[in-house]
C-alpha cells in the first residue's frame, strides 16, 4: 500500500529551560541550564540535592483549581502542552472530525508524586485505610492521553506508552505509524513525567545513578566528558501534532517539519545497563534510516541521548560511529540534556521537537559543560559534538535518539520541510 506523508503542524513544551515550547527552544539556543538545587521538599538528606524543575508552572491556564486537585503534575503538564500544540496547529475543531484525531502518549512513571502522597498519608495515619478516591486515575501513566482525549472531545486511537526513558518517542513513532497506515488524520502525540520527588530521587540515588555534583549544580550534566559521574532528574512535558499532509495541506497548515522514518529495538540484555556493545542502539538507528529511505550519509544532525553517564555516552558514540563511519565527522551531535536534564518519559518528545527546531531554523543546540581539558579515552573527540555553542547549519535530515531501562531503544528520522 502507499504509505500517507506526516508532517508536524503544532509543538508546545513545558521544560527546565521553558513554560513554552518557543522559550524553551530560546533557552536551548542559547545554551541555558535548567538544573538547580530543588526546591518542590527538602533534598538536603539526599545525595543529590538538585534536579531539573519546571519553574513557575501554573496549570490554571487549562483547568481550574478544583480539576487541577484530580490531576498528578505529570498530568497538569500533559494537558498545558497539549492545548499550547493544538493552538500552534491552528486547527479549527469545530471544523474537524474529531473521531479521526487521537492521542498517543508516553510517560515512564506516571503519577509518582501521587503514588508517593498517599503512600505517605496512610503509613502516618491512624492505620485506617484512607485513600483519596481520585488516588488511581490521578496515578495511572495512562491517564494523560485519557483527559486529553476527553479535553478537546478526541474520538481516535488513544493509549499511553510506558518504556521508561524512551517512552515519548516510541508514543511518536506509533503515532507516525497510525496516520501512515491511515487510520487518523491528526495525533496528539509525545509524553510528560514529574519525578523530582523522595522517592524519584531516593530510588535513583540508590542506584547510583544520578550526579551528586551538588557543589555546582548547573555544570553537572555534562554528557561526553571524562568527569561526568551520573544524570540529572527532570520533568517535563512536550507534545507535537502530528498531520498526515494532504489534511495539512488542504487546510493551509504551517509546516514546521516531516517525520520520515521510525526504528524500535530492544537490548535484550540487562535491566537497567545498557548493551556494552551497543548493538540495540546500532541495530535502531540503522532501521530508522532505513525506514526512511535514506542512507547513513543522509543525516545531517543527531540529537544524542546523551545522558551523562559513564557507560551509555560511551557505547551510544561507539554504536553511532559504527552506524555512519566517516560520515560521522561531517555531522553535527549534541546532548540537550546538559541542560533540560533527564526528563525520563517525556524526553524523547522534548528532543523530537529539539530536531523539529533545528530543521526549521538551521540552528543546533550546544553541548554545554564540556571543558576541553576533561577528554574520556573512549570517546572520538574528532565527532563534532556542538560543544558550548550552537552552530549554524543547513540541515536536511535529523535523527533523534532514546534509549530506556529494560533495553528499550527508540529512534525517529525527521525531515527538512519541503513540498
Amino acid at each position: 500500500m502507499q504509505l500517507k506523508r506526516v508532517v508536524i503542524t503544532g509543538i508546545g513544551a513545558v521544560t527546565p529551560v521553558g513554560n513554552s515550547a518557543p522559550e524553551t527552544w530560546e533557552s536551548l539556543i542559547e545554551g541555558v541550564s535548567g538544573i538547580a538545587p530543588i526546591t518542590a521538599f527538602d533534598a538536603s538528606l539526599f545525595k543529590t540535592q538538585f534536579a531539573g524543575e519546571v519553574k513557575g508552572f501554573d496549570p490554571s491556564s487549562i483547568v481550574d483549581r478544583k480539576e487541577a486537585r484530580k490531576l498528578d503534575r505529570y498530568a497538569q503538564f500533559s494537558l498545558y502542552v497539549a492545548d499550547e500544540a493544538l493552538r500552534d496547529s491552528g486547527l479549527n475543531m469545530e471544523a474537524e472530525d474529531r473521531s479521526r484525531i487521537g492521542v498517543i502518549w508516553g510517560s515512564g512513571m506516571g503519577g509518582l508524586k501521587t503514588t508517593e502522597q498517599e503512600i505517605i498519608d496512610f503509613a502516618q495515619g491512624d492505620g485506617a485505610p484512607r485513600f483519596n478516591p481520585f488516588m488511581i486515575p490521578k496515578a495511572i501513566p495512562s491517564i494523560a492521553a485519557g483527559m486529553i482525549s476527553i479535553r478537546f472531545g478526541l474520538g481516535g486511537p488513544s493509549y499511553s506508552v510506558s518504556t521508561a526513558c524512551s517512552s515519548s518517542s516510541h508514543a511518536v513513532g506509533s503515532a507516525f505509524d497510525q496516520i501512515r497506515l491511515g487510520h487518523a488524520d491528526v495525533l496528539l502525540t509525545g509524553g510528560a513525567d514529574a519525578d523530582v520527588t523522595y522517592t524519584g530521587i531516593g530510588g535513583f540515588n540508590s542506584m547510583h545513578a544520578l550526579s551528586t555534583r551538588n557543589d555546582s549544580p548547573s555544570t553537572a550534566s555534562r554528557p561526553f566528558s571524562k568527569s561526568r559521574d551520573g544524570f540529572v532528574l527532570g520533568e517535563g512535558a512536550a507534545c507535537l501534532i502530528l498531520e498526515e499532509y494532504e489534511h495539512a495541506k488542504a487546510r493551509g497548515a504551517r509546516i514546521y517539519a516531516e517525520m520520515v522514518g521510525v526504528g524500535m529495538t530492544s537490548d535484550a540484555y540487562h535491566m537497567t545497563a545498557p548493551d556494552p556493545d551497543g548493538k540495540g542502539a546500532e541495530r535502531v538507528m540503522r532501521l530508522a534510516i532505513q525506514d526512511a529511505g535514506l542512507n547513513p550519509q543522509d543525516i545531517d544532525f543527531i540529537n544524542t541521548h546523551g545522558t551523562s553517564t559513564p557507560l551509555g555516552d560511551v557505547t551510544e558514540v561507539l554504536a553511532i560511529q559504527r552506524v555512519f563511519g566517516d560520515h560521522v565527522y561531517e555531522m553535527n551531535l549534541d546532548s540537550t540534556k546538559s541542560m533540560t536534564g533527564h526528563l525520563i518519559g517525556a524526553t524523547g518528545a522534548v528532543e523530537a521537537m529539539t530536531c523539529v527546531m533545528a530543521l526549521k531554523d538551521g540552528i543546533i543546540p550546544p553541548t554545554i559543560n564540556h571543558d576541553p581539558e576533561d577528554v574520556d579515552e573512549q570517546i572520538d573527540y574528532r565527532i563534532n559534538f556542538t560543544f558550548d555553542k550552537a552552530q549554524k547549519r543547513d540541515i536536511r535530515y535529523a535523527l533523534s535518539n532514546t534509549f530506556g531501562f529494560g533495553g528499550h531503544n527508540a529512534c525517529l528520522v525527521f525531515k527538512k520541510w519541503e513540498e
